[in-house]
């Protein structure tokens, strides 16, 4: 078996987390983020974990990426069917985990090459 260098070189990927932040690239951010590969939308919602609503889904549905990592704090939560819908409708997969789970995800897939966005709720 051949085992082949993640490259990683130019592309966000976690460095760091911690209670309440992560660290992309070196740089700390203690608000909700999403993560793509080429770029960071920093406090991509002002909501709660339990204040999320469609329109933060279709936000998410909407990016060019296959799969979407779902951050939901310390813990794993959730989300409620009805607010997934516009994900399904983007024939696009939805794993939710924690966020230290999500930022480790995120890194190996993307050092795959695969198209994949971390969205991190921290409350």
């Amino acid at each position: 078996m051949k085992l082949k260098l993640a490259q990683t070189e130019n592309l966000n990927v976690f460095t760091g987390y911690g209670e309440g932040h992560v660290s992309v690239n070196g740089i700390r951010y203690d608000n909700n983020l999403i993560a793509l590969p080429q770029r960071l939308i920093p406090e991509w919602t002002t909501a709660s974990f339990e204040s999320l609503d469609i329109s933060d889904f279709e936000l998410l549905a909407s990016l060019e990426h296959e799969i979407i990592l779902l951050g939901t704090g310390n813990t794993l939560r959730f989300p409620p069917p009805e607010l997934t819908q516009p994900i399904i409708r983007a024939r696009k997969g939805l794993e939710v985990m924690d966020i230290q789970a999500a930022c480790r995800t995120y890194n190996l897939l993307i050092s795959e090459g695969r198209q994949a966005i971390a969205a991190l709720i921290f409350s």
